[in-house]
């Protein structure tokens, strides 16, 4: 399945959006900010970058130049009003960018994003609606961590299982679980502004979330470190980096 980056601020357009696309490709939402931006392009290693210009005046250009610069085998489809795309109009001079004008039906922006990727619109559909009719129900994982490389790696080895949500801050993990609830998070204990204990606070505090089971994982091993970590009361804890087999069948004993 095709992967779509699809960056733009968590409105009701964008969650539409994002629940229209995710029934026929990995999609992965990614606010404006250029810092936020490069690591999940890294992460997810999209297909084709979505872009919703809502709010087109608050848009780091720089992302649009990044793009171009270090991603230009990557297609960028953005989506605004005659207005809203005014700002960004040199960029698509260039065959990588390509603008549709709002308002669009999400069926308009499927059949752009097939044609750019070279895709038979009609066979996603069948292909939709087949997994659909054979529907595993795969569990969410999100697994949050500032370490990019730590990301890919925790992917990698879940994704087989699971469907697999990323996020590199507490923050963006607050808003991935707003977007779709996950059946389990992997958290890492140790990060910069908001850490650990702060967003499992922030989770806690939420009656729709506060259920949700959390996996600690951190890179210290000392005793006052791990009884920190299991005062928290966490449904599990794993030293950096997780054995694989240890990791999945924890995760099936919680699920479970």
């Amino acid at each position: 399945m095709k992967r779509i980056l699809l960056i733009g601020k968590l409105n009701s357009v964008v969650q539409e959006m994002n629940k229209f696309l995710s029934q026929f490709f990995h999609v992965q939402l990614c606010s404006e900010n250029a810092g936020v931006l490069e690591g999940m392009l890294k992460i997810v290693n999209p297909d084709l970058v979505l872009v919703s210009l809502i709010g087109a005046y608050d848009i780091d250009t720089s992302i649009f130049f990044m793009l171009s610069d270090r991603y230009a085998q990557v297609p960028v489809l953005t989506i605004g009003t005659k207005e809203e795309s005014s700002a960004f109009f040199k960029y698509y001079e260039e065959s990588q960018f390509e603008n549709l004008i709002r308002p669009v039906e999400n069926t308009v922006i499927l059949g752009a994003i097939c044609r750019r990727l070279g895709l038979d619109g009609e066979a996603v559909k069948r292909e939709a609606s087949e997994g659909k009719n054979e529907e595993t129900g795969r569990k969410r994982i999100l697994v949050v961590d500032d370490n990019g490389t730590a990301l890919r790696m925790m992917k990698a080895m879940l994704e087989e299982y699971y469907e697999v949500a990323v996020a590199v801050s507490g923050a963006q993990a607050m808003t991935s679980i707003g977007k779709k609830r996950p059946d389990l998070i992997l958290l890492d204990y140790e990060m910069p502004v908001c850490d650990g204990k702060m967003t499992l606070e922030m989770i806690r505090a939420d009656e729709e979330m506060k259920d949700i089971p959390v996996v600690f994982l951190t890179a210290i091993n000392d005793r006052a470190n791990i009884e920190a970590v299991l005062k928290l009361k966490p449904a599990g804890y794993f030293l950096k980096p997780p054995v694989k087999d240890r990791l999945l069948a924890e995760i099936d004993r919680i699920l479970k």
